[in-house]
Parts: structure tokens; sequence; C-alpha cells
């Protein structure tokens, strides 16, 4: 079956966890059966020791849960939602024993926060828990940032204790839209915030502007070269030496995104007549 829209995606190590020497704990999934869409990013809890594994696991336990629920044809059920995360949680569990872990120990890879989006040929949704960024139609909406630094996890579940009252570790539906009137989604980890407020900047060490976050569903060439966001996002971090001759001192110029910053942008294939690179230029 003909897919209507196409999908471009990468992720980069932030400045605050290149100076540490961490692993980048960002992941992303993508799944594209028939005429469905599944994207979901998720951002591993910093102060977790594997947590950069359980965001990569919970990511593609994620879109092939979702993939096989659609397969099910239960997305017009009121349980999906629900039956969504039960089946996470469940995957989450049977990893205890391959991981060496109890249900305490599970927490050291699970905690990690989720945005994901799926686009069916009826409805598309944005969905999560936790801090993140999503645009659909242009229109950007933040999700967080929580108190203390402490957004809630899904996994967090996996302790709830009953008597305690209703499980408020919940997946949240963001947003949903008839998908015949979805031109664009992009949904990112919450260092794409930090994307947003350097627009207006610099390239490190050039004189090109970073530009704004709709380049990534505007312009064909991160549609076309599947490395292309990812090279994006490395231009605007990189770390950039240069000599001051006045001074005869060299300067370090810093990359300008401290936190892990992933993407995914989905758009449909058609597009206005003279390519989307041309309205990318103008915006």
């Amino acid at each position: 079956m003909q897919q209507h829209f196409e999908v471009a995606a990468g992720s980069i190590l932030g400045q605050s966890h290149r100076r540490v020497s961490q692993n980048n704990q960002d992941a992303w999934a993508i799944l594209t059966p028939g005429q469905t869409t599944i994207a979901v990013v998720c951002d591993g809890c910093g102060s977790r020791p594997k947590s950069e594994v359980g965001a990569q696991l919970g990511a593609q336990l994620t879109v092939h849960t979702l993939a096989q629920l659609v397969a099910e044809k239960r997305t017009e059920d009121e349980l999906f939602w629900p039956t969504l995360r039960k089946r996470l949680l469940e995957e989450m569990q049977t990893l205890k024993e391959p991981l060496g872990a109890d249900a305490q120990g599970l927490l050291d890879y699970f905690l990690f926060t989720l945005m994901g989006c799926l686009v069916t040929p009826e409805t598309t949704w944005i969905f999560g828990l936790g801090d993140g960024v999503f645009a659909m139609n242009e229109r950007l909406h933040q999700i967080g940032p929580f108190a203390n630094n402490a957004p809630p996890y899904l996994a967090y579940s996996l302790l709830w204790e009953s008597e305690k009252g209703p499980d408020p570790f919940q997946l949240q539906i963001y947003a949903q839209q008839p998908t015949e009137q979805v031109q664009s989604v992009l949904i990112g980890s919450d260092g794409v915030g930090d994307l947003i407020d350097v627009a207006a900047e610099y390239l490190p060490g050039k004189s090109e502007p970073v530009g704004p976050l709709s380049q990534f569903w505007c312009c064909d060439r991160y549609f076309q070269n599947p490395d292309q966001v990812r090279r994006r996002l490395a231009q605007i971090n990189r770390e950039v030496i240069q000599p001051d001759w006045n001074t005869q001192q060299v300067r370090k110029i810093p990359g300008l995104l401290p936190d892990d910053t992933t993407l995914i942008s989905i758009r449909r294939k058609e597009t206005e007549e003279g390519g989307s690179d041309a309205r990318c230029d103008r915006r």
C-alpha cells in the first residue's frame, strides 16, 4: 500500500554530556507498516546508569507494540491507549531476568520520557509521558519542564502500590487530528527546546544562522538523505577552534545545544510547486 507521508530523523549528543564523557541518552525509532507511520522519541533519565539502554529498548518496544495493535485493528477501541501502556509494562517486566534486575533495578534501565506519533489513514495522534516537544501543522507545543527536573516516567508504574490510589503514570494524548487535515508533524526530546532558542544564532565558526525549527519539515534535503538531520544537528553543536590574530590567542567557540537533541519529522509527500527547499529558504 502506498505511503502518503515521508519521515526524517536524527539525534546528537549534548555538550553537557560530552563534557563528562556520557553517552547520548536519547533514542528514536520509526516503523511504516502499510499506510501507517509510527515514530517515537525517548529520553533516558540522566541520573540512572543505564538509561540510554532503556531508552533504546523503550523506543523499539513502543513502535513494535503499536504496530501490533494497529494490525489487530484496535485503533477505534477506547482501550487502545491503556492496552499499549499495559503491554509496554509487561514487556519491561519480562526483561527482568535477561537484564539480571529486580523490580527496583529495572528503574536503572527504564526511566525514560516518551514522545510519539501514530499516523493511520484515518487519524493522527501525538502521545507520550514526560517532557518533550511536538509540532502539528506548524503549531509548536512544549511539554514540561517539570518541577525539580523530575518528569513522570512510565516505569514508575512497575513499583506503584494500588493502595496509594489510581496510578498517575498514564500515557497522555497531546493532540488528535483527522489525518486528511495533517500536513506535517515533528516530535522531539526536550533538547529541541534549546534548538528553538538558538534559531537566530550563527552556526559555530560560520556566518550562517541556525534557522527555525520549520526547516526540518519544509526542506527536501532532510528527507532525501537519511543522515541529513543528524548532520545538521552536528553542525549546530560542533566546537570550533579559531585563532584570534588581534589578541594572538586561540578562541574556542562552543556548540549551541547543551542537552542531547533528537527529532523526527513527518510530512506529506506532496509539495508545492517550486519544492520544499524554496519555501524553507523564505522562512
